[in-house]
């Protein structure tokens, strides 16, 4: 069956503005058509030439997912919240030795799921890796994006959170693994002008590594239904960077959205299973009942507009993560820590409420069985952190090919 692409899809995979798609389909450049489920969009034919479509066609997204590696390799994971990445990398074939996380409900989730992992709860400044010198293959960490996200002070490394960096630097250097990958919101790149991120590169090559090209990685090419996307950085030790080579992983065929979040299908063999969640206040949900499926508050009558936004209303841009009801046809925005915020409201496609905690762990393509340990706040906040499992478990692969690789030099 030919591969078909939604409107929204295409936006995303190009991260243009679906009017900017609108304008290609007036002017003729693209055609729109009918799909099966009678969404309207595009079929693969129409998109031949255009790379990012091209490589979701011709994927070895088949071939890559039975890769495995040639001996047990060892991890080490910094920040490891409740679990997303770990558990990725734990399907790709790493063995994890130890896992930091200063988060008390996020270690009880960690351990709860894997009693035999190594987890050490404790703030990172005040834990030492020189036990591990030169006895662990690879070591990863996403370090807090509180400096380094869109909203931060600007003050970058002189901001005293902006040290976590260095924290995961001092394991690199502590432990001396063959390869080490941070990874981050793609606003690093940018920070503070781009000083952020030329402090990071002169760091790990005074480690004495080599950075790999960085890749900003879309959730939504790597069988994730959500649109979040990731800077990875990677980096290989210097005495083996120039004898092997890393390769991104290849895009699953297709987008995944909700209905294969929430149903039976591609990622889950049953439908969600019912879970603890949040509930509107009364007066919201009367007006979020008001508001379609895919919709915001520009869908709502005048009134209700004005009632809902208050002083907000007047303002310039489109704000349409406000009472924003999502899709089943679409992938879910970027999951934040609470779902029902105001600026990024995430209500459930066909019901008028926040997405359970159970609906929440799926978009981010955990596995039925990890439960989340902590109050319900505690629970949403360790989901809306985490990388999805799927994308972990796609770089994680290509990581185990590289480390075959690297065993194959000897």
């Amino acid at each position: 069956m030919e591969l078909f692409f939604t409107i929204n899809n295409i936006a995303d995979i190009l991260g243009v503005s679906i009017h900017t798609v609108n304008t290609w389909v007036n002017k003729g450049t693209l055609v729109l058509e009918k799909g099966e489920n009678g969404q309207v969009g595009f079929y693969a034919h129409q998109l031949m030439g255009i790379p990012q479509v091209e490589t979701m066609i011709n994927s070895n997204w088949e071939e890559e997912s039975k890769v495995q590696p040639v001996r047990d390799f060892t991890s080490i994971e910094l920040f490891a919240g409740g679990g997303g990445l770990a558990l990725g990398m734990e399907s790709a074939g790493f063995k994890h030795v130890l896992l930091n996380e200063f988060d008390k409900a996020a270690c009880a989730t960690l351990r709860h799921n894997r009693p035999s992992w190594n987890v050490v709860e404790n703030d990172i400044h005040n834990v030492s890796f020189k036990d591990y010198e030169g006895k662990v293959d690879f070591l990863s960490g996403g370090f807090p994006c509180q400096a380094f996200s869109y909203a931060g002070n600007k003050a970058g490394f002189e901001d005293a959170r902006g040290t976590l960096f260095f924290e995961l630097a001092r394991a690199v250097k502590e432990v001396k693994p063959k390869v080490f990958m941070g990874e981050n919101v793609r606003g690093l790149y940018t920070h503070d002008h781009g000083h952020t991120f030329e402090v990071i590169k002169s760091v790990i090559a005074d480690l004495g590594y080599t950075l790999v090209e960085p890749q900003i990685l879309k959730a939504i090419q790597y069988q994730v239904p959500q649109k979040r996307e990731r800077l990875i950085l990677i980096a290989i030790r210097n005495d083996l960077a120039n004898r092997v080579s890393f390769h991104y992983p290849s895009p699953y065929h297709r987008v995944v959205n909700l209905r294969d979040a929430f149903f039976k299908g591609v990622l889950y063999d049953c439908d969600v299973p019912e879970s603890i969640g949040q509930q509107y206040p009364k007066r919201k949900r009367e007006i979020m009942e008001r508001v379609p499926m895919g919709g915001n508050w520009r869908d709502l009558p005048d009134d209700l507009q004005r009632e809902y936004m208050k002083a907000s209303y007047n303002m310039e841009g489109g704000r349409t993560g406000i009472a924003r009801r999502l899709s089943l046809d679409d992938p879910s925005l970027t999951l934040t820590c609470a779902p029902a915020m105001k600026q990024t409201e995430r209500c459930h496609p066909t019901e008028t409420r926040p997405l359970t905690v159970r609906e929440y762990a799926r978009i981010q393509t955990f596995p039925d069985n990890w439960e989340f340990c902590g109050n319900m706040t505690a629970q949403y906040k360790q989901i809306g952190n985490a990388v999805p499992v799927n994308l972990a478990a796609a770089v994680g692969r290509s990581l185990i090919r590289l480390l075959n690789d690297i065993e194959a030099l000897n």
